[in-house]
This record gives C-alpha cells, structure tokens and sequence, in this order.
C-alpha cells in the first residue's frame, strides 16, 4: 500500500505530529513482539446485505477522524530513548479499507490474514479493514488452516451461505482492543447508513451484600496448563469459531452468564487435562474488565484490567451436576469480587518496568526475560467475553444490521490457548484461539464439543 500524502498549506511547513508516551500496556506489548505469534486481534461481522465500496471508505475515514486516537503510529526513536512513543495523525498513512477479490477461499484466507499479518506500528492507524462479499460457505465449513466456522447446538438455524458480506478488522493489540475498535466501526457504521447506532444501556445488576472471603489458591503456586495435544509444524495461531445457544439463565439468578462462561472454560480446560494425563494444579483464568463508556466519549486504545479466577482441583474434578449452582455461585463470588478491586492494568510490576528508569532497550530485554521466567506462575488460559454486543452495528437498509460478530484474542505460549465470545441476535459467538505450538485443528475442534457440553451444564434450575 501507498502512504497518503499530506497536502502543502498555504500558512506554512506542517507542524510535527503531537507525540503521547506508550501507555503501560503498550509499552509491555510493544516489548515482547514476536514475528511468529503476532499480537492481533481480529473482528470479523456478518451482514446480511452488501456495502459501496466508495460510500463505505469515506465513512470510514470520517469515523478515524472522530476517534482521532485512533490515528497513530509509533515514532521513530534511537536505542537510548527512555520511552516508545506515539505519534497522532490528522490523516491515515495507508487506505484502510481493502475489497479483495471475491472467490472460493476468500473468507478463509482473510481470517488467516487475521492471525498471520498484523497492521504495521509505524503507519497510522495500526489495523485493517477487509470487505469479504459472498464466498460461499461461511458456516459448516472446514478450513485447513483452523479458521473453519460450524453452527452448533440442535436448535440453531441452518448453515448460511456468504450472500452478503462480511466485515474483518485486523487490529495490531499492541495499539489497540477490540471494544475500542468495535466503537469506531459503529460510528462508520451510523455514518454509512445514517441510522442510529448508539449502544444499548448495560445490563442492571442486582447487588448484594459480599460473603466473607474465602480461601483461595495463591496466586504464587504454579497454575495448571493447557495439556499438550498434538502440535504442528508451522508457527503462529490457529482458530476455530462457531455459532452456540445462549445459555439459559434462571430469571434473578445471582450468577451472570459470564460466570457461566468461566465456568465452562474452567470444565472444559480440567476434563481436556484429566484426557491428557496432566496433574492436577489449580486453574487460573485471565479475565479481562472494561469499564470504559461505550459511547462516543469512549477511550480510544487498550483500556482493559486483567484479572484472574482461581479454581481448585477439587471442585472441578469428575464434575457432579447437582454441584453446579454451588460452583456457578462460588464463580459468581469471585468474579464480583475482583471486578470491584481496585489494580492497575497489568499489575504494579508492570508498572515498574515501564518507569522510565533505563533506555527502551534495556527493559525490553529484561520483561522478555522475566517473562520467560515467570512462565510458570502465568495463569491457564484467558477468557474475554464481550458480552451483548452493545451496537446494533446497522449499516443501513442494502447491507443491513449485524447477524453474527466474532472476536479473537492472541494465544501466544505459554499459555497458548485464548477463549473469547461474543453475543448478537440471541446466540453466542464463541472463538477458539491457539498457538500452533501446543495444538492442531483437531484439537481445537474436540475443545469446541468439550466447552458446548460444559456451557449445556450450566444451564441449572434453582
């Protein structure tokens, strides 16, 4: 692709781009880079109709410009600086918006793309926007690369076919996050096709007061890992998503379906584990919080705090059913709690070695280093559910509104296996990220049947 060029003004020189310092959790991505796994996430929406290419570029570009934090890029810097740096734009660097040509293997190459190619720092903005028109199957179908899409569950609808066009953004994480992307795109989204596509209120919840603290693993024992199956050859990450049934909830459950969602990745990780003959060590599941607006004031960059779920052995070995509502409860107890903690992003250590203490060089060095050494204590696995998708993500009366939208976090070792769902349109998208290194395809796809077992679990009656 071309860089853009700046027109001249009349007034003068342009003026150098505003420079902001890397916040702390783009200065630890930023670290850590690798070429084989690179740090993506991708989005991928469904719409029943097709965009103008034209009509849609331009509301693009004008949703960039509304965000404008999005509009940045790395800027260059000797070894010795203290800090990376960002540099703001007033225009992108690239064209953002691609139309590949429409053929057989079209969608399942763009999701490869996804996992593969992450948008450069050094162009602003750092993601991609492909437009996929009907391809052909998009679900029921296997993929060689991991990235094919099934529908599951008895009572789902029929696979459907790519009639209309599907929608890949290609973010590079060390920028960005998803939710923050997804906000630009509703924006394109409303200016496309002039309707309203502000969020949804949140879910209300119900609080109640907080039981005593129980006892819980130490976050300084070693977390269990994800059992090695069967790895393959070539680096980087493979991907499955699929289609499932919301589960159900009892109305006034104190439980959240996102304590479900725990719950059925705590399952699925001890039942692949036990399969696999690992010992048995408490579970540890990253969890992302975003309590960002999702208007338009919201923060444009990577806004989430990690947390991390414990599990005992004890409670998630040879599951009994009539044991679930206590685990969805505990689950639920937990989860409450450490949302309300107040922590920084990635922790106070994370913290200290982005202070500007040495030159960028130096602490590189030392946080691959620690995080090397720190592999043992890195919790299992990181589920990020985003939930109801807040927009109704409509682009106007030819393309239509979203049907389906799919996330996909990075599952660089040594975890090496990320979780991430999603709900639109009453049903839940579910994707199934991980390193090469540590699965295969057919893996990937006996994980999917193990957590649309477990999810089915949860659903108890009081």
């Amino acid at each position: 692709m071309t860089a853009l060029q700046q027109p001249a003004r009349a007034e003068g020189p342009l003026r150098p781009p505003v420079r902001v310092p890397f916040p702390v959790v783009d200065e630890v991505a930023r670290h850590c880079l690798q070429e084989e796994e690179p740090e993506t996430v991708h989005i991928e929406v469904h719409l029943p109709g097709r965009l103008d290419a034209g009509r849609l570029r331009a509301a693009f570009a004008q949703a960039l410009r509304r965000h404008p934090r999005i509009l940045v890029r790395e800027a260059p810097g000797r070894w010795y600086r203290r800090r990376y740096e960002w540099e703001l734009t007033a225009e992108p660097d690239v064209e953002v918006v691609s139309f590949p040509a429409p053929g057989r293997d079209t969608l399942r190459d763009a999701r490869t793309r996804a996992l593969t190619e992450a948008p450069p720092l050094s162009l602003s903005p750092p993601i991609r926007l492909e437009v996929v028109e009907g391809s052909g199957p998009v679900e029921g179908s296997e993929a060689t690369d991991a990235v094919g899409v099934q529908p599951r569950g008895a009572d789902g609808p029929p696979p459907r076919t790519a009639q209309g066009t599907v929608l890949f953004l290609t973010i590079n994480h060390t920028a960005l996050d998803g939710p923050a992307c997804l906000r630009v795109l509703a924006t394109a989204a409303e200016l496309y096709g002039g309707q309203d596509n502000s969020p949804a209120a949140p879910p209300t919840r119900t609080t109640e007061p907080q039981p005593p603290t129980e006892e819980l693993p130490s976050n300084w024992s070693h977390a269990a890992r994800v059992a090695q199956g069967t790895p393959e050859p070539s680096p980087g990450n493979g991907m499955l998503v699929t289609e499932l049934p919301l589960p159900h909830r009892p109305k006034g459950s104190p439980y959240t379906v996102n304590d479900q969602l725990m719950v059925t990745t705590a399952l699925t990780i001890a039942h692949w584990n036990r399969e696999h003959g690992a010992h048995p060590r408490p579970l540890r599941i990253t969890m992302p919080v975003d309590d960002r607006p999702r208007d338009t004031t919201m923060p444009i960059g990577n806004g989430t705090r990690l947390v991390e779920v414990p599990f005992t052995p004890e409670e998630l070995a040879a599951h009994d059913p009539d044991h679930m509502p206590a685990l969805l409860h505990r689950t639920a107890t937990r989860t409450r709690a450490l949302k309300s903690l107040p922590r920084p992003q990635l922790g106070h250590g994370a913290s200290l070695l982005t202070a500007p203490w040495a030159p960028v060089a130096v602490r590189a060095a030392l946080t691959r280093g620690l995080r090397r050494a720190a592999a043992p204590w890195t919790s299992t696995t990181l589920l990020s559910n985003i939930g109801r998708i807040p927009y109704p993500l409509d682009f106007g009366e030819e393309a239509g509104r979203a049907h389906a939208v799919w996330f996909s976090a990075p599952a660089r070792m040594p975890r090496g296996l990320t979780v991430t769902t999603a709900s639109t349109a009453g049903r839940l998208h579910l994707a199934l990220r991980w390193s090469r290194a540590l699965l295969s395809h057919g893996d990937g796809a006996h994980l999917r049947d193990l957590f649309e077992h477990y999810l089915h679990t949860t659903e108890v009656t009081p």
